[in-house]
C-alpha cells in the first residue's frame, strides 16, 4: 500500500519540493547538493580489476550525493514492486540488483540444461545519458513523469553524462530502461525453447535442445556468435555485444553462469572455495594472509600481483560461499537453517559442513580473537540502537567510546556492537535472547585456543538486563569454573562489571532500587510517553499492537530519529560501565594474554 501511494505521489509531483519531500529529505540540501556545489566534486573515481581481466573505473559519490541516490533507488524500487503487485507479475528477468534477486537467482534458471550461451554487453551503463534517463521517465507510460522532476532525477543519478558505476541509483535505473528489452528478449527465447535472464550487462540464454536455435547463435569461422535476431534486437535497444566475450558452454564441460557452476546445482567454483579454505588456515595461523589478484597493463600483458589480503574481503569471500550453501539448502529444504538444524545434542559446530565450520572459525576470529574494537553483544537489536544513540550524544562524556574523526569531523564510535541474526545463530549458536549467552561461555575459551596468531584482541562484553532473562548464564558464573566471579548470583548483580573469562566481561543493567532493570527503565518519562501513530510505548514482548506499538518501532521511531532531544543521562552508569571495562583489560588483561 505505501509502495503504491509512493508511486502514485511520484507521478504527482511538480516541483524540487515535491520531490524532496517524497526522499524525505531537506530542500535546501537537494538544491544545494545539485546546483550550487560542482556536482564532480562529489565524486571520487578509481580502478578495480575486473574478472574477465582488465580494470573497470568506479565512480563513488560523496555521502552526501549517496544519500540521495540511496532514497531514490529506494523509490524507484518501491515504484516497481507497486507496479508489478497492479500487473500481477513476478519480474525476474534482470536479477542485477533487484530486491529479492541475486546473481544466484539468476544463475539458478540455468541449472541442468545441455547449452548455455553468455552475452556481454559493451559499456553497459555508459549508454544511459543524460537525456535517454530524462526521457525514460517522461515517455515511459508507467510513469509519464512532469518534465522538471524527471530533469531533477537525471541530475541526481548521472555524472559525466552518464550513469556512473558506484551510484546506488544507477543499476535501478539501468534495469527500468532495459525492460523492455528484457520483454523481447524473454519472447524470443520462449518461441526458441530457451530460458532468458539478464544480470547487469550479463545476458545468459539456456536450453534443453541439443543446440541454440539460429536465431539465438550462428557460427562464424568455428567461434559462436549471437544470431542475427538475438543481435537486432539488443542492436534496436541502444547497446553494442562484446563479440569477444560471446561463449556457448556444453553440458560436458563446465558451464558457468555470473561465476556460478550450474551444470547440476548452483555452486562455487572449486578453486574458489580452495582459495578461500586457505587463505583461513594462514589467517589462523599467522593472523594475516596474501591474496592473489591477476591484472592487465596498459599492453595487455597479464601478471600476478600479491598483496595482503583484508579480514573484510574474506569474510566477503565466505559470506558469498554460505549464501550459496543456504539457497542449495533451501531448495531441498524449504525452512529455515537454524529451523531445520537443531540441535539435539553434542555442540552445534558438529552438525555443520566443512565449509560452514571454516566460516563460523573466521566469524570467531574476527569478531573475537582479533577485533580491533570493542565488541559489545546485547539481546536484541533493539538494545543495539538504544546505546548507539547514547554514545553519539554523551561521547564527550566518555571519549573511549566515541569521538570526532580527524579527516571528517564527523562522529565515529569507537566500539561495534555485533548483530545478533539468524545467521549467528545458525553458525555460532549466537542469537537473539539471554538463553543463548550460557552455551556461549561454557564452550568460549575452547574456541578462542584454536588459534595459533599473535593476538591482537579487544575486550569483548556481555551487556544484559539485569532481570530473569539471563538466569541460566549467572548461573553458570556463579559455579566454581568462573573463578574471577561470586559464587552467588545475586552478587554478580550488584556489580557494575565483572571480568568472565579471556577477553570476555559482563555488563549488567544496574539495578533499580534494588529490583530488576530492563534497558528501556534508563529512558525518562517523557521520551518513554511518546506516542507513535496514536498509539503508547508498551515494552512487554506480549503486548498488543493493535493498541500499543513494541520496542522495534520504539527504537527507531522514537529514541535514533530523535536522539538529538532525548536525555540519556540515565544510560551514563552503563557507558561508564563500558569504559572502565576498556581500561581494566589494556592494564590488567591483554597483557596476560598469549
Amino acid at each position: 500500500m505505501l509502495q503504491k501511494k509512493r508511486l502514485e505521489l511520484l507521478k504527482t509531483a511538480v516541483t524540487k519540493r515535491d520531490l524532496a519531500d517524497i526522499l524525505n529529505i531537506n530542500i535546501s540540501f537537494l538544491t544545494r547538493t545539485l546546483y550550487v556545489n560542482n556536482i564532480e566534486g562529489y565524486y571520487t573515481s578509481f580502478e578495480i580489476n575486473k574478472r574477465s581481466g582488465g580494470t573497470r573505473i568506479i565512480n563513488a559519490p560523496s555521502d552526501e550525493l549517496k544519500e540521495i541516490q540511496v532514497r531514490l533507488s529506494d523509490l524507484l524500487l518501491d515504484c516497481i514492486d507497486a507496479l508489478n503487485k497492479d500487473k500481477q507479475i513476478q519480474s525476474k528477468l534482470s536479477h542485477g540488483f533487484s530486491r529479492d534477486c541475486s546473481i544466484i537467482t539468476n544463475a539458478a534458471l540455468h541449472r541442468n540444461k545441455k547449452n548455455v550461451l553468455n552475452i556481454d554487453l559493451k559499456d553497459f551503463f555508459d549508454c544511459f545519458n543524460f537525456g535517454r534517463v530524462r526521457g525514460f521517465f517522461i515517455k515511459n507510460k508507467d510513469f509519464e513523469l512532469h518534465e522538471d522532476i524527471a530533469t531533477v532525477i537525471a541530475k541526481i543519478a548521472c555524472y559525466k553524462n552518464a550513469l556512473p558505476q558506484g551510484s546506488p541509483c544507477s543499476p535501478v535505473i539501468s534495469n527500468l530502461i532495459t525492460h523492455s528489452l528484457d520483454i523481447r528478449l524473454v519472447k524470443l527465447a520462449q518461441r526458441n525453447s530457451a530460458t532468458y535472464s539478464r544480470y547487469a550487462d550479463d545476458i545468459t540464454f539456456s536450453t534443453r535442445k541439443p543446440a541454440f536455435s539460429k536465431y539465438l547463435v550462428k557460427e562464424i569461422d568455428g567461434n559462436s556468435c549471437a544470431g542475427k535476431k538475438l543481435n537486432n534486437e539488443i542492436t534496436r535497444a541502444g547497446f553494442e555485444i562484446n563479440d569477444k566475450k560471446t561463449r556457448v558452454q556444453f553440458k560436458d564441460s563446465r558451464q558457468d553462469v555470473t561465476g556460478l557452476i550450474v551444470n547440476k546445482k548452483i555452486n562455487t567454483k572449486s578453486e574458489y572455495w580452495r582459495t578461500a579454505r586457505a587463505m583461513c588456515h594462514e589467517l589462523f595461523k599467522s593472523g594475516k594472509y596474501v591474496k592473489k589478484e591477476t591484472v592487465i597493463d596498459e599492453n595487455g600483458e597479464k601478471s600476478v600481483v600479491v598483496r595482503q589480503g583484508t579480514l573484510r574481503e574474506l569474510e566477503g569471500i565466505l559470506s558469498f560461499i554460505d549464501s550459496v550453501d543456504k539457497f542449495n539448502h533451501l531448495l531441498k529444504r524449504p525452512v529455515k537453517r537454524n529451523e531445520s538444524n537443531k540441535v539435539k545434542s553434542g555442540r552445534f559446530f558438529d552438525h555443520l559442513n566443512v565449509r560452514e565450520k571454516t566460516y563460523s572459525k573466521f566469524l570467531f576470529f574476527n569478531n573475537f580473537y582479533s577485533n580491533s574494537q570493542p565488541t559489545v553483544i546485547c539481546e536484541g537489536k533493539t538494545d543495539n540502537v538504544y546505546l548507539k544513540s547514547a554514545i553519539s550524544q554523551l561521547y564527550k562524556e566518555f571519549p573511549a567510546l566515541g569521538g570526532l574523526s580527524e579527516e571528517s569531523k564527523k562522529y565515529r564510535p569507537n566500539v561495534h556492537f555485533m548483530n545478533l541474526n539468524n545467521k549467528t545463530k545458525y553458525l555460532m549458536d549466537l542469537g537473539g535472547g539471554a538463553s543463548f549467552f550460557k552455551r556461549f561461555m561454557e564452550h568460549y575459551e575452547k574456541d578462542f585456543e584454536r588459534f595459533k596468531a599473535p593476538l591482537s584482541a579487544s575486550p569483548v562484553i556481555l551487556l544484559l538486563d539485569n532481570d530473569d532473562g539471563p538466569k541460566e548464564l549467572l548461573n553458570l558464573l556463579a559455579s566454581k569454573k568462573f573463578k574471577n566471579c561470586p559464587n552467588q548470583v545475586n552478587a554478580i548483580r550488584e556489580k557494575s562489571y565483572l571480568h568472565l573469562i579471556k577477553n570476555v566481561y559482563l555488563v549488567l543493567t544496574p539495578l533499580v532500587n534494588g529490583n530488576s532493570s530492563a534497558m528501556e527503565d534508563f529512558f525518562d518519562k517523557v521520551t518513554l510517553g511518546k506516542k507513535v501513530g496514536g498509539k503508547p510505548f508498551n515494552p512487554k514482548n506480549d503486548m498488543d499492537n493493535k493498541t500499543h506499538y513494541g520496542k522495534h518501532v520504539f527504537s527507531i521511531k522514537v529514541v535514533r530519529e530523535n536522539k538529538a532531544n532525548i536525555s540519556f543521562d540515565l544510560f551514563k552508569p552503563i557507558l561508564k560501565a563500558i569504559s572502565d571495562v576498556m581500561e581494566h583489560y589494556n592494564k590488567n588483561v591483554k597483557p596476560t594474554l598469549k
